[in-house]
């Protein structure tokens, strides 16, 4: 620990945004970061505990080595942070701008103070990685020969690829969209997470050897027993995208839409428009290709990351309006008796979109324990509103919460738009019937934690594919475990990786 008294010294900094109602008018991140001597205070907030239960179960699922690269940050050692940092995390430009930040909420310094800036200060090393031409490609030295096909270009399978790739393997990635990323491209926003990083980043893993396929799906335009047949291991990382429905009345009119695509359909029309640079779409803002909320009454029904990116990209397109129902009650300000630390807890605050629609419109947009009825019709089969009911909730002791529907709190909501964020049950089945891997009783891949193989030979699962809806940091793990593996059933006693 550089400096042992730095958590008495200096008070948590965080990067600084732009203003909502400035912001709202781009695509682009907005986050304004600190200098050299702020963040190496930040670092030195870091109070080398005892236990460190940053990097332990409770915190990073990567295992990040936090207070070392916090120290190193202090003392100024960038090149020796970035190389603790890349040990256990393959996409830090990933996780420092999505993650949620478990490490910060299992901090020690978090039992009566402000948490060190941890993911913040993973953010800067790798940003000053890039800057610096640290990060640049690094091709493996030998290969084995030995060729690997991953299904699926989000973090999971982006995560095994590029491990596989180190340790001298041949891996070919299976895409179906017209870009590299997964979610990583189409499901999170560009404000959130500019498709630059993600695009630099590929071509590094291009460089190094990993072979691309897009505009590809693996069970229509590619039979996957022929993967299984002209490789040497397969890996399932399609990720959980089947999105849960709401079947209630009136689910059949038009301008009730998923949020995956509304999200997918605003970054492509970004993208294609070839204005990136400027955060700018083919409209004003974006007009986000085929669903547009410009100058509509939007209703998101879901919170979680996905409600926040749908409220955020819908102020950018102009809406008139905008609520967000959550059928859950609204979450408490501090930790209480049901989140102890250093568990995460479900607490109440303004993501950046809340944020940004409170300041358009002067209200935070979120209802609570609110459950939508049915979806009302303007006649020319279009929604016109949302009918909805309070609920209450109730917890008896030793049991499960449920919730009971409130007398004569029946209401109206006028809806030009719906967005379901209502999050994601699993992996569609079709490529899994196709081949013959046996599920588990959520219809995820049946493949053990820690083996990651199915009940098919030669053939793996990782990420959400295997485990359901998760972070992008967990499907990191994963796809590093499943590499673990593979590597491992491929080359024996001289696999390359460790397990």
């Amino acid at each position: 620990m550089g400096k042992p008294t730095g958590f008495i010294e200096y008070q948590r900094k965080t990067v600084t945004d732009r203003a909502p109602d400035e912001r709202v008018r781009d695509f682009l991140e907005f986050h304004e970061h600190l200098d050299d001597e702020e963040r190496a205070e930040q670092g030195a907030r870091c109070m080398d505990c005892g236990v460190p239960f940053c990097q332990s179960s409770y915190g990073c699922p990567v295992d990040n080595l936090i207070p070392e690269w916090n120290d190193m940050i202090y003392r100024g050692k960038w090149e020796d942070a970035f190389w603790r940092l890349l040990k256990t995390n393959n996409f830090p430009e990933y996780t420092g701008r999505v993650c949620p930040a478990p490490c910060e909420t299992a901090c020690v310094l978090g039992i009566n103070e402000p948490a060190v800036t941890i993911k913040d200060n993973e953010c800067t090393i790798i940003d000053r990685a890039y800057e610096s031409g640290l990060m640049k490609p690094r091709p493996p030295q030998s290969r084995t020969g030995k060729r690997v096909a991953i299904v699926g270009s989000g973090p999971a399978g982006l995560a095994a690829a590029d491990e596989l790739n180190k340790a001298g393997h041949l891996v070919t990635v299976y895409e179906r969209s017209d870009r590299i990323g997964g979610l990583l491209m189409y499901g999170i926003p560009n404000m959130k997470l500019d498709k630059r990083l993600v695009e630099r980043r590929n071509a590094i893993m291009a460089a190094e050897g990993v072979e691309f396929v897009v505009n590809t799906c693996v069970g229509r335009d590619v039979d996957p027993n022929e993967l299984v047949r002209d490789f040497d291991a397969v890996l399932l990382a399609c990720g959980a995208t089947v999105p849960r429905d709401l079947p209630v009345p009136g689910r059949e009119l038009a301008g009730v839409h998923f949020a995956m695509e509304f999200l997918h359909a605003s970054t492509k029309s970004l993208l294609d428009s070839g204005q990136i640079d400027t955060g700018h779409g083919v409209g004003p803002v974006g007009n986000g290709g085929t669903i547009s909320t410009a100058g509509k009454q939007v209703v998101v029904i879901g919170g979680g990351d996905t409600g926040n990116d749908c409220i955020g990209t819908s102020v950018r397109h102009g809406c008139s309006g905008l609520w967000n129902f959550e059928l859950l009650p609204k979450p408490a300000a501090v930790r209480d008796e049901q989140y102890p630390w250093p568990t995460y807890p479900r607490l109440y605050s303004q993501d950046y979109g809340h944020e940004e629609a409170d300041a358009l419109f002067g209200r935070d947009p979120r209802e609570y324990s609110i459950m939508t009825k049915e979806f009302l019709g303007d006649g020319a089969g279009r929604v016109r509103a949302v009918r909805t009911v309070r609920v209450a909730w109730r917890r008896p002791r030793g049991e499960r919460p449920f919730f009971e529907e409130v007398p004569g709190t029946e209401e109206e909501w006028k809806a030009d738009l719906v967005l379901l964020a209502l999050g994601f049950l699993g992996p569609e089945q079709e490529l899994l019937d196709m081949m013959g891997v046996e599920r588990d009783p959520r219809t995820n891949v049946a493949a053990e934690y820690g083996r990651f193989s199915t009940s098919k030979e030669k053939v793996f699962a990782a990420g959400d594919a295997r485990r359901g809806q998760s972070l992008v940091v967990w499907a990191i793990k994963e796809g590093r475990g499943a590499a673990s593996r593979i590597d491992r059933s491929l080359m024996g006693d001289l696999a390359r990786l460790p397990a």
